[in-house]
């Protein structure tokens, strides 16, 4: 056992050992073959690493990271030098408190990250002046894409005018999504006239400010002929360049998005990074992610919720708004705290240094004889010019030199790149004569801000690191992660993400890389993912795997594309049918629509498996259109069927391909291998099985395995970095290369053998609603609660007073409860939680009221005024808990948030006393 292992694994052999007595087994051998199919059990070897203790990990990955070259990048497009604040780097970036939590559905244990993403809400909303924000999307690239979807769901129009000179990774992602849904991308030179008959066709017309040479212009007249034509008007907007600029609001636009990258938050070779997507009222119900709104606890308290959640995957499946069920939270957070900290003066300081940089570089450059393109810009610089910039990563194009300045840009970083251009050495009171003759510069034909802004106290309060240490710090205390204790849910994998495995991801070798340096500086990174990549085929089979999707709902649809791009080089035009099982996750049919594809449900049986006749009938029905099966397994209910193999080879039989969702990978690494019994494409999320945190709704990483014939068809352009988020990829090479492969299928045992113990030991107050074909479950099970005077729900909300999150709710089956222990937890937590459900369930039958009012604050336990019928002990402390966890709110209204839909403080309220009144105000008729 490598030395990491033991501290991965919750359990110790003793416990193992003790946990497999009480489940009637002699060993974790004699569970799996319980447990897996003995047709797809493997028995081979593995050609992984051996387990290694962290500190030869570290040793490893630093030899490997020092392979980076750190050039100073100012290649612009999209990425930019940033400072992140010591104070946001130590208390969020490296705290796993902010960055183990899960996407907070449970939002009375969730204020404080609730809080901090409804701050980024508002600092959107601001920014662009449009009055509804979402709570970040996963790049620019796909929020342009998301976009361009919203504003084509809403005409019967098929083209969609684009700005030619946007940044080529976004294009790229924007005609991914169009040829899928057969939408005309038309490229117009915004320099030019552009023909009506163009607006005449199209739904939407999208605009780069600034583009990509670094132009910025005012587009108030093609937005003019958009409104004559209808059609919707989408800006992509640097978050930087917009503090200084009118809000495009008020320029006439319709949707906002773009990257908060260079708001604190560092390249990281090209991700994660939050990305907005801001809206007008009108369309506030359609726009795509997460959006965190107010509403009122039952105490009449505002508290805070995600709502609209109607709109998600889980619930709507193929008539959601978009397939994306994640966000980038921990990022967006950030970039949050970056604005707190700094306040409307701060940002407008800084964007005013790059702009006059900027600025005194063109002069510079002029004054030197170049050639300069001198339109209006922010940050850019662009020159002819045949030699090198020396010392700096910037992008040559057609002779000409375009750079682009930052947060860490300098009068040295101007005195360098003048040098490198000319003959002689310059004299640095140049540089300073230059900056002085046009430090009064603004722009002369670009509307700038003028009206005051993030007047809210949250940006105007916290701008001494003392404040935000503790404001910071506040909001943790309102949160429930994996610090406090075990988060139960299923599908989610919520286990250990180990300090030594997060610690790399702080590096400058990796948090300080532009995604388009030369390969020749990244060899680094270029080690990792090829490591990563080699491991993964060899964990599931597959001959080839594609690091680039930055979400699990990206894999699927980049899965989805690789399978159809297959079926037309083979001339099959006609296959777009997918079959998907009743059970499926969300996302699965949301993508498949995505990917212009007809879905075909497959029904499951009482046993909760796939349905094997209904299967082969609608298989056999759609031979000639079949596209592929998206099957999930271990199954959505939580057991591994036994006939996998007869399914995918009734796909095969008609032509078709199998998806294999990959979200319940933990239950097979090592133990079975999902291309060798028939799968043809998966994606695997390395925010689950491989460890990457969840970070209170994001980031993560879905890349893809595909099998040989599919690998020509893999990398489709669904991220803005072909890399996808790269920099977070170190986390799960630590895993792996700790683990080693015993370790990783030792893992994967004692995920069944928990799962199974707690199964055993709570089966007789709530029901498990499926087993497999011996009685046993795979690595989570689903509780019954439909036959009791209580709702799921209730269940889950008095947990979090014993000092637990909720398992996953009503999903698959309503009123049920889905539960993962993961291998990480302790035998004491899990037998915590099993006496918390054994007196819950003992609650249920002799008070459930106690059930109904939960959670109990500290505040409803200290009233004055108690009103129920049992005591505040029993109501806050039931297992006299010395170490208690204080839900923030009480249980909250989520009909009353939905109704009266605030997302944002601009909209709400700026402290508790404001707050009150628009609460009154809200519920007058």
């Amino acid at each position: 056992m490598s030395d990491f292992l033991k501290r991965h694994i919750g359990p110790s052999e003793e416990e193992q050992t003790q946990m497999l007595d009480d489940l009637g087994l002699s060993s974790l051998d004699e569970l799996v073959r319980e447990v897996v199919p003995d047709s797809i059990l493997l028995r081979g070897d593995n050609n992984l690493p051996k387990g290694c203790s962290e500190q030869q990990a570290l040793t490893e990955l630093k030899k490997i990271a020092s392979k980076n070259i750190l050039n100073k990048n100012l290649i612009g497009q999209g990425y930019y030098g940033t400072i992140t604040p010591p104070v946001i780097l130590r208390n969020v970036f490296e705290n796993p408190a902010w960055y183990t939590s899960y996407t907070p559905y449970q939002a009375e244990i969730s204020q404080g990250r609730l809080e901090a993403l409804f701050n980024y809400q508002t600092l959107i909303t601001e920014l662009t002046g449009l009055p509804v924000a979402n709570a970040s999307l996963l790049d620019e690239g796909t929020a342009a894409a998301e976009a361009m979807i919203l504003a084509h769901g809403q005409s019967k129009k098929k083209s969609f005018i684009v700005d030619k000179e946007i940044f080529p990774q976004t294009l790229a992602v924007l005609k991914t999504r169009a040829e899928a849904l057969d939408i005309d991308i038309i490229l117009v030179d915004y320099t030019e006239a552009i023909p009506l008959e163009y607006f005449e066709k199209s739904f939407g017309v999208l605009v780069q400010l600034p583009n990509r040479h670094g132009t910025l212009r005012y587009p108030d007249a093609i937005n003019r002929i958009a409104d004559v034509y209808k059609c919707m008007k989408i800006a992509i907007v640097d978050p930087m360049c917009q503090v200084l600029m009118q809000p495009v609001a008020e320029w006439g636009f319709d949707i906002a998005v773009g990257s908060m990258q260079r708001f604190g938050v560092p390249m990281g070779y090209g991700g994660p990074h939050a990305a907005f997507f801001a809206i007008s009222d009108k369309h506030k119900r359609k726009i795509p992610g997460r959006i965190v709104g107010q509403s009122k606890d039952s105490q009449g308290n505002p508290a805070l919720r995600l709502a609209l959640q109607t709109r998600e995957q889980h619930i709507r499946r193929d008539k959601a708004t978009s397939n994306i069920c994640t966000a980038q939270a921990l990022l967006a957070n950030m970039a949050g705290f970056y604005a707190a900290y700094h306040g409307a003066k701060g940002l407008k300081a800084i964007a005013r240094r790059i702009r006059l940089l900027r600025q005194t570089l063109v002069c510079l450059l002029k004054w030197n004889g170049f050639e300069v393109d001198d339109t209006e810009g922010f940050d850019t610089v662009r020159w002819k010019t045949n030699k090198l910039v020396t010392g700096y990563n910037v992008h040559y194009e057609d002779g000409y030199i375009t750079l682009s300045l930052d947060e860490l840009s300098d009068f040295d970083t101007l005195f360098d790149i003048v040098n490198s251009q000319k003959d002689y050495t310059a004299h640095k009171d140049t540089i300073i004569q230059a900056w002085d003759y046009i430090v009064n510069y603004k722009w002369l034909g670009i509307p700038e801000r003028t009206k005051p802004w993030l007047q809210q106290d949250v940006f105007n309060k916290y701008q001494s690191e003392t404040n935000m240490m503790r404001y910071i710090n506040e909001l943790v205390s309102k949160d429930f992660s994996l610090i406090h204790g075990m988060m139960p849910l299923g599908s989610c994998t919520m286990k250990l993400n180990a300090a030594a495995e997060l610690i790399p991801v702080s590096w400058p070798e990796f948090a300080n890389m532009h995604p388009f340096t030369p390969r020749d500086q990244t060899m680094g990174y270029q080690e990792i993912m090829q490591n990563l990549k080699d491991w993964l085929c060899d964990i599931t089979g597959f001959f080839d795997v594609s690091l680039q999707p930055n979400a699990g709902s990206q894999g699927e649809y980049a899965g989805l594309l690789a399978i159809q791009d297959y079926h037309r080089t083979n001339g099959d035009k006609t296959r777009n049918v997918c079959l998907i099982p009743e059970s499926a996750h969300g996302t699965n049919p949301a993508s498949a629509v995505m990917a212009g594809m007809k879905i075909v449900p497959i029904k499951c049986d009482e046993d909760g498996n796939i349905d094997i006749k209904d299967l082969e009938k609608q298989a056999i029905m759609n031979t000639f259109e079949l596209s592929c099966l998206m099957i999930t397994y271990p199954s959505t209910h939580g057991v591994f069927e036994t006939n996998i193999r007869d399914i995918c080879k009734i796909i095969h039989d008609n032509g078709g391909q199998v998806y294999l969702d990959g979200a319940n990978l933990n239950a097979q690494v090592g133990l079975a291998k999902p291309c060798d019994y028939g799968a043809d494409v998966c994606h695997m999320n390395l925010h689950k099985t491989f460890c990457i945190p969840h970070g209170g709704g994001g980031p993560g990483v879905g890349p893809i395995g595909v099998a040989e014939h599919l690998a020509p068809f893999m990398n489709q352009r669904v991220s803005a970095a072909t890399q996808g988020s790269a920099s977070i990829l170190p986390i799960s090479w630590m895993y792996i290369r700790m683990m080693g492969g015993d370790g990783l299928r030792k893992a994967s045992e004692v995920s069944l053998l928990s799962a199974n113990w707690l199964a055993h030991k709570i089966d007789d107050s709530f029901k498990v609603l499926y087993k497999g074909a011996n009685g046993r479950v795979a690595h989570e099970c689903i509780f019954d609660v439909r036959s009791m005077p209580v709702t799921a729900e209730d269940v889950a909300k008095r947990l979090m007073d014993y000092g637990f999150h909720a398992p996953t709710l009503s999903w698959p089956v309503m009123n049920t409860m889905m539960v993962e222990p993961t291998e990480s937890e302790s035998l004491d937590e899990l037998k915590r939680f099993v006496e918390a459900m054994d007196m819950i369930r003992r609650e249920i039958f002799t008070d459930k009221d106690i059930l109904k009012n939960a959670p109990h604050t500290a505040r409803v336990v200290t009233q004055s005024d108690w009103v129920y019928n049992y005591t505040r002990e029993q109501a806050a402390f039931p297992v006299n808990q010395k170490n208690k966890f204080w839900p923030a709110v009480a249980r909250i209204d989520n009909v009353y948030g939905d109704r009266n839909l605030v997302c944002s403080c601009a909209n709400y309220f700026d402290n508790e006393t404001d707050g009150t009144k628009r609460l009154a105000e809200l519920d007058q008729p």
